[in-house]
């Protein structure tokens, strides 16, 4: 759930694989997400030389959820520009990424040229995409989803069906999100949003959040880049709880094995005021008590 400058050029557009069943919330957010895609990576200093020379985007506790990924087949979903798909990929997974964003799939596709490192990636709606998978007869070890993702998904059940619809036996579903709670917060700390929200919430689209995180989502090295990022679309959320999360995964037939609650943010600002920690990570506000801001789940088919 995340706000900001100048209108970006559109952005190239690739080719789509989305079917006919078109969501409106989902475009209006993929054009939200085409609008500040650009401005994203102009944060981040030559990413194909950092993957090639070994970097990686992944934190620890992706890695110790998803376990060896060698030699599996592993689709990541909502992927963004693939560079966490990428740095899988390094790892010896066979990588698939879906994401609904044109500019962003179009940046994956050449970041994968350029750092020769193999990936497919689909730019489609993942709620479509994983059901016309599932039918084509497609399975995958792990099926890997990670921060900021379900959030912009209003039928998590649907979305849950899909993923179990497409592990293969023995595979798993690997989720690392932010926790519901920890966009309750202010820049105090302190409580000033619903946690129980129905229905969608309207943003005023996708903020430069890269730009706001400093080093945090930049361990290639970080660029002045766009400043005072500005979006021009509107973006629409859901507030999925916890129980919300863990029912629909369970509903869809998958047996949650772990379930893990951080407090400490991967990665992402989330909100102003947080405190800088090793591992380019953020907590609490100094003083402010220890709370959940990262879920970690991981289920597998009963």
């Amino acid at each position: 759930m995340v706000g900001g400058g100048p209108k970006l050029d559109p952005p190239k557009r690739s080719k789509s694989t989305m079917t006919d069943d078109t969501n409106p919330v989902h475009e209006q957010n993929r054009r939200s997400w085409n609008a500040v895609t650009p401005a994203h990576n102009s944060h981040k200093h030559d990413q194909a030389g950092f993957l090639r020379s070994g970097g990686t985007t992944l934190f620890p506790e992706e890695l110790e959820l998803l376990g060896d990924v060698a030699g599996t087949r592993l689709l990541h979903l909502q992927c963004n520009c693939g560079q966490d798909s990428l740095s899988l990929a390094a790892l010896g997974a066979e990588v698939t990424g879906v994401d609904i964003s044109d500019a962003a799939i179009d940046f994956a596709r050449t970041l994968s040229a350029d750092s020769s490192l193999p990936a497919t990636f689909h730019r489609s709606d993942v709620l479509p995409w994983l059901e016309d998978a599932a039918a084509r007869g497609e399975r995958f070890d792990r099926v890997f989803s990670s921060y900021g993702t379900i959030t912009w998904l209003e039928d998590l059940p649907r979305w849950a069906r899909g993923v179990a619809s497409v592990l293969a036996p023995g595979g798993r579903l690997v989720l690392l999100e932010f926790h519901p709670l920890a966009w309750s917060f202010d820049r105090e700390g302190k409580v000033i949003e619903h946690y129980f929200i129905d229905g969608p919430i309207e943003e005023g689209g996708v903020s430069d959040y890269v730009g706001r995180s400093q080093e945090g989502l930049s361990p290639m090295g970080r660029a002045e880049g766009t400043r005072e990022f500005a979006n021009p679309e509107k973006a629409i959320c859901y507030q999925h709880t916890v129980a919300q999360t863990v029912q629909a995964i369970a509903d869809a037939g998958l047996f949650v094995e772990q379930l893990r609650e951080y407090p400490h943010a991967n990665g992402c600002l989330i909100f102003e005021g947080m405190q800088p920690l090793p591992g380019r990570r953020f907590g609490m506000p100094q003083g402010v008590p220890s709370m959940p801001l990262m879920l970690g789940l991981v289920a597998t088919p009963r």
